[in-house]
């Protein structure tokens, strides 16, 4: 079984920055991907940022494009997610999330990300 537990999150100012990481109970090289997932109060869960773990590429979406960065530490087996120049609508709660091809996708637990004015 896979444990992804995040941490990081915390309440900030608008225009502040926050740094969130994800670590894996095992090597993050079995997974195809590692995301930043996000859901705000009432609304769907988005995905915020993808790092394909082979390829290193990554995506984006188009809201935190410029603003976020997804990257990996390979030795400490984490993911992290820097956020600067925060909105009030970066408010949410944040899931890192894992795909390991053939066998499905893992979630953590969820950290909240509160932005204030």
């Amino acid at each position: 079984q896979v444990q992804l537990v995040e941490s990081g999150g915390g309440l900030v100012q608008a225009g502040g920055s926050l740094r969130l990481s994800c670590a894996a109970s095992r090597s993050i090289f079995s997974f195809h991907s590692m995301a930043w997932y996000r859901q705000a109060a009432g609304k769907q869960r988005e995905l915020v940022a993808t790092t394909f773990i082979s390829g290193g590429s990554t995506t984006y979406a188009d809201s935190v494009k410029g603003r976020f960065a997804i990257s990996n530490d390979n030795a400490k087996n984490t993911v992290s997610l820097q956020m600067n120049s925060l909105k009030l609508e970066d408010t949410a709660v944040y899931y890192c999330n894992a795909v390991q091809l053939g066998y499905g996708a893992y979630w953590g637990q969820g950290t909240q990300v509160t932005v204030s004015s």
